[in-house]
């Protein structure tokens, strides 16, 4: 059973950094991407950085590029992001979800989901 747990979420000033972790159990990194999203109120949930199992590459949301950084403890069968200069429109609950494969942008593509972590950002 595929199970994915998000942790690391909380509040931060403007400028801050917070690691979200996402646990994954009933499957391996290296035969599942990871995609973390995230959604804030009235908003779309949209994909903010994901991890290819199949090359290991990354790809990031152009507003978050150079201040978040994906990376996978295949030993852990874990995946962190890294967050800083975090900004108020980072504001959202953050998920974490997983896909054979590929790890396209769509969040419609993705069967497996975390419960999601708060990230607040403010002053």
């Amino acid at each position: 059973q595929v199970q994915l747990v998000e942790s690391g979420g909380g509040l931060v000033q403007p400028g801050g950094s917070l690691r979200l972790s996402c646990a994954a159990s009933g499957f391996t990194l290296d035969d599942y991407a990871i995609g973390w999203f995230r959604q804030a109120p009235g908003k779309e949930r949209e994909g903010v950085s994901c991890i290819s199992s199949s090359n290991g590459d990354t790809y990031y949301l152009d507003s978050v590029k150079g201040r978040f950084t994906l990376s996978g403890d295949n030993a852990q069968n874990t995946v962190y992001l890294q967050m800083n200069s975090l900004k108020p429109e980072d504001t959202a609950v953050y998920y974490c979800a997983a896909r054979p494969g590929s790890c396209p942008f769509s969040p419609y593509l993705y069967d497996n989901w975390g419960q999601g972590t708060q990230v607040t950002v403010s002053s």
